[in-house]
C-alpha cells in the first residue's frame, strides 16, 4: 500500500469513529431519565420519587379487639346522647338558677311545674328510643352539664317517693341514677369524646 491510499484509509477510519461516537452521543441524548425534582424553601433544588404504596395487615389481638369495640360502643353512645344532655341541662340550669333564692314550697313547685312541659319536650320524649347502655352514657352527660346526678334532680322535682322509685329502675337495669361524673377518673374516655363532639359540632364544652 502506497502512502497516498494509506493516507485515504487513515481519514476514512477516522470519519467512521467520528460518525460512530457522534451517533452514540445523539443517542444518548434521547436516553435521558425524568427526575421529578423538589424546590426546598431554602430554594434549593433535590430530586423527588414516589414510592408504591405498601399495604400492612396483623391480626388484632382480643384484647386490642375488645379495646375498640367497646371504644366505639361509646363514641357512638357520646355522639348520639350529647345533644339530648345539652338540651335538657339548658332547662334545668334555668329552673336551677329561679329556686336559688325561694324558700317558699309552693312557689317551687310552681316554678318547676312552669318549666316542666319544657323539659319533657326537651328531654324525656326524645330519649324513649334510647339503649340501657345509651341511658347510662345520657345520665353522665346530664351529670356534667348540671353539676347535678340524675337523682338528685328527679328528687328536687318530682319528690323523693319519686326518686327512689326512679332509682329502683335504673338499679333493675345495671344503672345507677346517684353515679357521679369523673372527668378525670373513671369517665376520661367520655370526656374526651364530649371535647371531640363540642369540636365538630360547634357546643360550647
Amino acid at each position: 500500500m502506497n502512502m497516498k491510499k494509506a493516507l485515504l484509509y487513515g481519514f476514512f477510519l477516522l470519519g467512521s469513529l467520528l460518525m460512530h461516537f457522534t451517533s452514540k452521543a445523539q443517542s444518548n441524548q434521547l436516553d435521558t431519565l425524568r427526575v421529578e425534582a423538589f424546590i426546598t424553601p431554602e430554594g434549593d433544588t433535590i430530586p423527588q420519587s414516589w414510592l408504591p404504596t405498601v399495604e400492612v395487615r396483623a391480626i388484632q389481638s382480643k384484647i386490642v379487639a375488645k379495646y375498640w369495640r367497646e371504644w366505639t360502643r361509646l363514641r357512638n353512645a357520646v355522639y348520639v346522647t350529647y345533644p339530648y344532655a345539652k338540651s335538657a341541662s339548658k332547662v334545668i340550669n334555668e329552673v336551677n338558677a329561679q329556686l336559688v333564692n325561694v324558700k317558699d314550697e309552693r312557689t317551687r313547685k310552681q316554678i318547676i311545674k312552669a318549666r316542666e312541659k319544657d323539659l319533657k319536650k326537651e328531654f324525656a320524649d326524645k330519649v324513649t328510643n334510647l339503649s340501657v347502655y345509651q341511658g347510662k352514657v345520657l345520665m353522665k352527660l346530664i351529670n356534667r352539664e348540671t353539676g347535678n346526678n340524675c337523682y338528685e334532680i328527679i328528687k328536687e322535682y318530682k319528690g323523693g317517693f319519686n326518686a327512689g322509685f326512679w332509682q329502683a329502675v335504673a338499679f333493675v337495669f345495671g344503672s345507677n341514677l346517684k353515679q357521679p361524673y369523673e372527668a378525670k377518673g373513671e369517665d376520661r374516655e367520655i370526656e374526651k369524646l364530649v371535647q371531640e363532639v363540642c369540636k365538630v359540632y360547634g357546643y360550647k364544652g
